[in-house]
């Protein structure tokens, strides 16, 4: 059994080196001097430079992306940033205005329904997870049949897959949208993508189910060397964009115009009307 001392429970010097200091591995403002930035000088070497993604996943990663990969990047950031306010985190968005806070209280609000399991940002540690765990059972012999069959709760049942099919319609036009982007700015298939590609066609064939765009996401980025954890932070704003949009439409709109509900509306299975018991001196 593993004991703490008395005065190791007392040394306090690792905080008191740190009393009234703040430390960064990343960066920092020295005043007159320059501001730094993971190395770089944000005002010499990127302000100018390089795109505003860049430096997104610079903070992200730790290291500075090509613009090639920037790119893509920003372009998935749009797939992702509808201003459809039916979406739970435009949703939230629109609600935020029909409050009265400010666009970045709904912004943010909107932006952190999308830590969710079922859909959102969150998912992609699912879908990478998958598919690099995928890609080394293939390697060592196991057949696609088999990966999407360990994948189904039961014998026949429909495969739940993170990365394959949508709860609402078939197929995921964003898909070819980023398919084209990722030819257009001249990246190959890699191994986890080719792989992503056979699980597609596996599902196609006996469920009808396809890719969605977790699944391609998740693959490219694998075949880029994401870590699954690289993936999620990378994408931590991603509906940013689409809540404020439907942030500024809710604003603009009479109050209390935004999805109104009756009290019919509430399909209430709670206790019976009761009366208020009267109160005794």
């Amino acid at each position: 059994m593993r004991t703490t001392s008395l005065k190791a429970i007392n040394d306090t010097s690792f905080w008191d080196q740190r009393r009234n200091k703040i430390f960064s591995r990343k960066g920092g403002w020295k005043i007159g001097k320059a501001v730094l930035n993971h190395g770089y000088s944000m005002m010499d070497d990127l302000v100018g430079n390089v795109s505003y993604m860049q430096v997104m996943m610079l903070n992200s990663l730790g290291k500075l992306p090509d613009r090639r990969l920037a790119d893509w990047m920003e372009a998935f950031h749009i797939c992702l940033s509808w201003p459809d306010p039916r979406i739970w985190c435009n949703h939230i968005g629109a609600l935020g205005a029909e409050m009265k806070v400010s666009a970045v209280a709904a912004t943010s609000s909107g932006n952190m329904a999308m830590e969710s399991r079922a859909y959102g940002s969150h998912t992609l540690i699912d879908g990478v997870n998958f598919i690099q765990n995928a890609l080394k059972e293939y390697k060592s012999g196991v057949s696609v049949e088999e990966l999407v069959k360990a994948a189904s709760q039961r014998v026949g049942a429909t495969p739940v897959i993170t990365g394959y099919a949508r709860p609402i319609a078939k197929g995921d036009e964003r898909v070819g949208a980023m398919e084209k982007v990722t030819e257009e700015l001249g990246f190959e298939i890699g191994e986890h993508l080719a792989l992503a590609y056979k699980v597609e066609e596996y599902l196609n064939d006996h469920f009808s189910e396809s890719m969605n765009i977790n699944g391609y996401v998740s693959a490219f980025l694998s075949d880029i060397g994401f870590t699954a954890e690289q993936v999620y932070i990378s994408c931590s704003t991603l509906v940013a964009s689409g809540v404020t949009a439907c942030y500024l439409d809710a604003n603009a709109r009479t109050p209390g115009s935004f999805l109104p509900l009756k009290c019919d509306d509430i399909n209430y299975e709670g206790k019976e009307h009761r009366s208020v018991p009267e109160q005794t001196a």
